[in-house]
């Protein structure tokens, strides 16, 4: 996929690795729309050179408001980038529902939100390509990651089956795995992050995974293999490996931070 000169709307454009994917497809040659919440801060990523629409990915209106005004202004959608993602931090100790209801409604429920909104014309000109930034995380469950972890391997498997259910039609659909990312959202984790990148590589990444028409872009390749091989490990001896390091207080861990 050649990205100079297409239509790309990146969902959750407004900082991590959404704002860094917004602007290396810009200067790839695409014409890219950004949404998220606040539209003071779309307005920072765009710095002019691009569609800032805020939209919450809770509200399908929002979000189908803003499709067709991207359709409006810029032409038919060539890509959507959905990495609209929240975190915050559980404890098994004081199970939170309502932490646990807004990953869903923000990761999953959001992601297929934004789905809607570009599925169908994308089926009706037989083109187009949505990617997904779901997480290494999905991989395998962690500790401290019941919530965020659970959200992200429900959004590999959504994509995997939509990918699947529409493989004949024309839309492509790519599952994006990052790991350890710098983000704010990672600045004040306390604990290791192996092989972490900056949100630039990531988005470079991501870019030249899309040109390549990757099915599955993971990165950075020493945390792919390790979570790729850690699929391999009978669920027992997972267990019994991260039960000895989990610290006594259900201390938490985000895998990606990537928001």
């Amino acid at each position: 996929m050649n990205l100079n000169g297409k239509v790309a709307w990146v969902v959750g454009g407004s900082s991590g690795i959404g704002a860094a994917v917004a602007r290396e497809l810009v200067s790839r040659g695409a014409t890219v729309a950004i949404s998220a919440r606040r539209q003071d801060e779309l307005d920072e990523v765009s710095a002019g050179t691009m569609l800032a629409l805020a939209a919450d990915v809770t509200d399908a209106a929002s979000l189908t408001s803003v499709a067709s005004h991207i359709r409006d202004e810029l032409g038919p959608i060539d890509l959507v980038v959905l990495s609209a993602a929240y975190w915050e931090q559980m404890s098994p100790y004081d199970w939170d529902t309502g932490i646990f209801n807004r990953h869903v409604e923000v990761n999953l429920i959001g992601m297929s939100n934004a789905i809607a909104a570009v599925l169908p014309p994308m089926l009706a000109r037989r083109s187009g390509v949505i990617a997904g930034i779901a997480s290494v995380a999905g991989y395998r469950g962690l500790a401290g990651s019941e919530a965020y972890g659970a959200t992200k391997a429900a959004q590999i498997n959504m994509l995997e089956s939509l990918r699947i259910h529409v493989a004949r039609s024309g839309v492509r659909v790519t599952t994006i795995c990052p790991g350890f990312v710098r983000t704010d959202a990672t600045a004040g984790n306390t604990f290791p992050m192996p092989f972490i990148i900056e949100a630039d590589t990531a988005a470079r990444s991501i870019c030249d995974g899309l040109e390549r028409e990757r099915t599955e872009i993971v990165f950075p390749l020493p945390m792919a293999i390790l979570m790729k091989a850690a699929r391999l490990v009978p669920v027992s001896m997972w267990s019994r490996l991260w039960s000895r390091s989990s610290p006594p207080d259900g201390a938490r861990l985000n895998l990606e931070g990537h928001i």
